[in-house]
């Protein structure tokens, strides 16, 4: 595939179609950016595995930042080319991130801790998929030795390393997903600082990590790249080792608790996270758009049923003139603008109302419904659509509303992440709902089977049927929540697997060691019992004869 879109499309995250050539030749720039905080010994090892790489030197330009190290870091003989050395004030691995991001010039960034030894060959399996598609977000395998820091990078990384722990959650990640494939709702978790590569492009399109968040931030920038269209790749091929545990690894618990406090405002796919009933988050689940300009009667309709539907976590922007409008009014009933006016009035106190000039949602929210006004949805509509495009794996679910000679009224439910993907890969002219099409998938139904209606609405029974809806979805929380515990579980019943493996490698080595050490004491008895047997036997040969 081009880097300019076009070619062989990946549909949901089904990258296996891309085939990236083994005998590629490199044409795309590389900026390394390592944030960097004391420990030079570590760095050192770092920039030397990156003196190794088999991908080409005049390709790869490498960003260390120091974040605030005293003494101050300097880079060490023994580093790739184009290698340089910055600072970064700001406290933070994400700031420091932001700042080498600051200084890149590359085609692909490739993040890398100061930490992590990468194999010779690491770099180059992470280009070979960017040379295929210019929408990825390649992972590699890292590995975590326990071994003490060698004073100079070993010339063999798996000898000096092994036995070493795997990076367990991302390995039942991919296994229970086929590869992320199976249509997985958060491949965006792949997306860690330790060693990923992103296209350029889809960082500019996502922005900068988030320096606002305690923990979290490579999460919270996965879930931004896959909203910008990314497709996400684990790459076992681009091997590395991490010297020492993690600081997940060390204090899980803790560090789940402060990351969790956070994100949820910002990743509404943790809908665990999300078990209240009826608050308001930072990135709503859905933004609805509604034209204020229709009429104050028909705008209410639709505004105040989607208020009162069963799904909480949402905003309505509702779009016009407003800046035009003019504060003072002496003739209200006769006031040409009059709609306008109490469009303006009845929600600009509204919290989960947005007055808006146009229909620009944030990128950030997962969802966008576009409903004409006029047209109310039922209590449940919208959480059926929702599952719907969400089961489905839907970029786009088309809702007939009505349809005469004079054309078709229609609500649309647009996946954005389908859409961003859509804009990446669209030839000129080409229709955009034909892309979604083709890397999401597009479907109508029939608005009268999902309860939409012109005619007059009461909500005076939805209190009962959201409260229903919420204590169902708090259970599903609750599951959930209970199925990430036992997750958790699994993961550290594997993590004293390897322990045990580890154990059993280091017992088998003691062992083997003993059996050379008896052997060579073996032979030293039976080599002092010939000498020894030799000796007495010339002098009994000496003795005289009587």
């Amino acid at each position: 595939m081009s880097q300019d879109g076009t070619g062989v499309r990946v549909r949901g995250n089904d990258y296996r179609v891309l085939r990236p050539a083994e005998d590629f030749t490199p044409s795309l720039r590389v900026s390394v950016i390592v944030p960097a905080y004391d420990n030079q010994d570590k760095l050192d090892l770092a920039l030397a595995a990156l003196a190794r790489q088999t991908y080409p030197a005049e390709l790869t330009e490498v960003v260390v930042v120091d974040n605030g190290s005293a003494p101050p870091l300097r880079l060490p003989a023994v580093r790739p080319p184009g290698t340089r050395l910055i600072t970064c004030d700001a406290p933070g691995r994400a700031a420091a991130r932001n700042a080498g991001l600051a200084e890149a010039g590359g085609d692909v960034v490739h993040w890398l801790d100061s930490d992590v030894l990468l194999m010779p060959d690491a770099v180059e399996a992470h280009m070979r998929w960017h040379h295929a598609a210019p929408y990825l977000v390649v992972t590699g395998y890292i590995r975590f030795t326990g071994a003490a820091v060698p004073a100079e990078l070993p010339d063999d990384l798996e000898e000096a390393f092994e036995p070493a722990e795997p990076h367990g959650w991302i390995v039942d990640l991919v296994e229970r997903t086929d590869g992320l494939t199976d249509n997985p709702q958060r491949p965006f978790s792949l997306h860690v600082g330790g060693a990923t590569s992103v296209a350029a492009r889809l960082i500019e399109a996502a922005g900068p990590m988030d320096d606002d968040l305690v923990l979290g931030q490579d999460t919270e920038m996965g879930y931004r790249l896959a909203q910008a269209g990314a497709v996400f790749v684990p790459e076992p091929r681009a091997r590395a080792y991490h010297l020492g545990p993690t600081m997940r690894m060390r204090d899980k618990a803790s560090i789940d608790r402060v990351s969790h406090a956070f994100v949820a405002d910002r990743i509404p796919s943790y809908r665990w996270l999300r078990s209240h009933p009826g608050r308001q988050w930072k990135v709503p689940y859905v933004t609805a758009v509604v034209d204020g300009t229709a009429g104050y009667e028909s705008v209410r309709a639709t505004v105040d049923a989607l208020l009162a539907g069963t799904v909480a976590d949402l905003s309505v922007v509702v779009t016009g003139p407003w800046e035009s409008l003019e504060r003072e009014r002496r003739a209200p009933l006769t006031d040409p603008e009059l709609d306008l006016v109490l469009v303006h009035g009845h929600y600009r106190h509204e919290g989960r109302v947005r007055l808006a000039e146009a229909a620009e949602a944030d990128p950030a929210v997962p969802y966008v419904l576009r409903l004409p006004p006029g047209w109310s949805p039922g209590e449940d509509s919208l959480a059926r659509l929702l599952d719907l495009c969400r089961d489905e794996g839907l970029g786009l679910v088309s809702v007939l509303l009505e349809e005469s000679p004079h054309g078709v009224v229609a609500a649309r439910l647009e996946r954005t992440a389908a859409f961003a993907r859509a804009r990446v890969v669209a030839r000129p002219g080409e229709d955009l709902d034909d892309v979604v099409d083709e890397v999401a998938g597009v479907t109508w139904v029939e608005g009268e089977t999902y309860a939409f209606t012109t005619e007059p609405t009461a909500f005076t029974g939805r209190r009962s049927a959201l409260r229903a809806r919420a204590e169902a979805q708090a259970e599903i929380a609750r599951l959930t929540k209970e199925v990430e515990r036992l997750r958790g579980q699994v993961g550290k019943w594997r993590d004293e697997a390897g322990r045990w493996r580890k154990n059993t490698v280091e017992l088998r080595r003691e062992l083997s060691g003993l059996r050379r050490q008896l052997a060579a004491a073996n032979r030293a008895q039976q080599g002092m019992r010939a000498l020894l047997s030799i000796t007495v036997k010339r002098a009994l040969g000496k003795r005289p004869r009587t």
